[in-house]
């Protein structure tokens, strides 16, 4: 038992070395896509024994791969109606310069990831801040990096945010969690959108200057059909996913399985649109393939047990609520780079109620959520939003961000996202 123990956590410790070394290695060779590099590290997971192949049903979210599929169909649809590029000119079209613009967009993604989860941000939100980021002038890096921070950040402040604050809110037995976390994040997390954007601002030299959009919005809609359907597609999937959320949260009846809602829904959309073909072609398969193989990789890492060491080294005082603060703090923000912050989140909960922590443990729930989140501004791996995002920049317009540039800007946006939270986090 002992040397299974011991082989495990060295195969563990190899694919989360091997993913690292590889991303970084990869800023020379940006051909080689995210994608295939996990899924790599999935086949060593499973030849090393890690995940048996009669586990893989059990480990690969199908839940999340329908919620991808359907919600790629809704967002592939808006885009080749153009009207996407008609939301774009019509946002731009609101302001005046440059620099307003930046900040009113950080504003936008992270309200946007706070009522239709961070997710659903990241699939159609890219092709919005790149023709923001082209009409306005700016940076086609720089405006990437800002949806993936924003959208990280706004998912924060509501139970519906993203998967891993559903976790919470449900599994904590906090009462009233919509309460408790809109008066509890709202300022800080609306302060760290204003903060991210000026350090975008900083980092990539952004100036101001006078902006003048020629075009009208409606000129950009190719097909007027299917940007009506993309439409209400949209907005009926975000509707459902947002009262099926509250239902779950006070206990009535919903269904469990979210990921199906956008599937039916773009499913009745296929037979009405020009081209369902097309439309099909359009989804962006390899990051479905990343999905899949990204779940049979951190199963595998998760079960090696190179992770319950990081919640140990950190062990929590639970009677000092400022050392609890940044126990759960520190592991959160390490734990959620060796493994998705989603199975993260549902392991460092059963942990926490272990240790006797109860609903009445606000704080610390609500530093739980904060924390895990805002982990994915670290590394490129941190959120699997930020994968969907940097998909979608390399496909479209064979550019990339590495994994190294990633990590110098994000390292200096967590930190100040943290010295923001825990002040806010410790009074409540």
């Amino acid at each position: 038992m002992f040397r299974l123990i011991d082989y495990r956590s060295a195969v563990g410790l190899f694919v989360v070395l091997y993913l690292v070394v590889a991303l970084i290695l990869r800023s020379r060779k940006t051909s080689i896509p995210v994608w295939s590099l996990m899924a790599f590290s999935s086949f060593i997971v499973v030849v090393s024994g890690l995940i048996s192949v009669d586990e893989l049903r059990e480990v690969i979210d199908m839940n999340m791969i329908l919620f991808l599929i359907g919600m790629f169909s809704i967002a592939g649809l808006m885009e080749a109606s153009g009207l996407l590029e008609a939301m774009s000119y019509w946002f731009v079209g609101r302001f005046r310069s440059r620099v307003s613009v930046l900040f009113a967009s950080t504003y936008l993604f992270g309200l946007l990831a706070a009522v239709a989860v961070n997710d659903t941000v990241a699939l159609i939100g890219p092709p919005i801040a790149l023709l923001v980021g082209k009409v306005a002038g700016i940076d086609l890096k720089a405006m990437t990096i800002l949806l993936m921070f924003s959208l990280t950040i706004g998912s924060v402040m509501t139970p519906v945010g993203n998967p891993q604050n559903v976790l919470i809110a449900i599994g904590s037995g906090m009462p009233a969690p919509f309460i408790h976390f809109i008066t509890k994040l709202f300022i800080p997390t609306m302060i760290n959108l204003f903060l991210t954007a000026l350090i975008v601002k900083k980092y990539y030299g952004i100036t101001d200057a006078e902006l003048s959009v020629g075009l009208t919005p409606h000129e950009k809609i190719k097909n007027r059909r299917d940007a009506v359907l993309g439409a209400v597609g949209l907005v009926l999937t975000i509707t459902v996913l947002i009262v099926n959320d509250v239902l779950e949260l006070y206990g009535y009846p919903h269904i469990s399985e979210r990921g199906f809602i956008p599937f039916i829904i773009s499913a009745s959309i296929y037979p009405l649109v020009s081209n369902p073909r097309k439309l099909l072609s359009s989804i962006d398969w390899g990051t479905i393939v990343f999905f899949i193989t990204m779940f049979i990789t951190t199963a595998g890492v998760r079960k090696s047990g190179i992770v319950e060491p990081v919640f140990q080294f950190f062990l929590l005082d639970t009677n000092d609520k400022f050392l609890t603060i940044l126990s759960i703090t520190s592991t959160s923000i390490i734990a959620s780079q060796l493994v998705s912050n989603v199975p993260f989140t549902g392991l460092y909960l059963n942990y926490l109620r272990s240790l006797g922590l109860t609903s009445d443990n606000i704080s610390a729930w609500l530093t739980l959520a904060a924390t895990s989140t805002i982990a994915g501004n670290l590394t490129l791996l941190g959120a699997a939003s930020n994968i969907i995002v940097l998909e979608a920049l390399e496909t479209r317009h064979n550019t990339t961000i590495t994994f190294a540039d990633f990590i110098k800007i994000g390292s200096l946006v967590t930190t100040v996202n943290v010295l923001v939270y825990i002040p806010f986090l410790y009074v409540v």
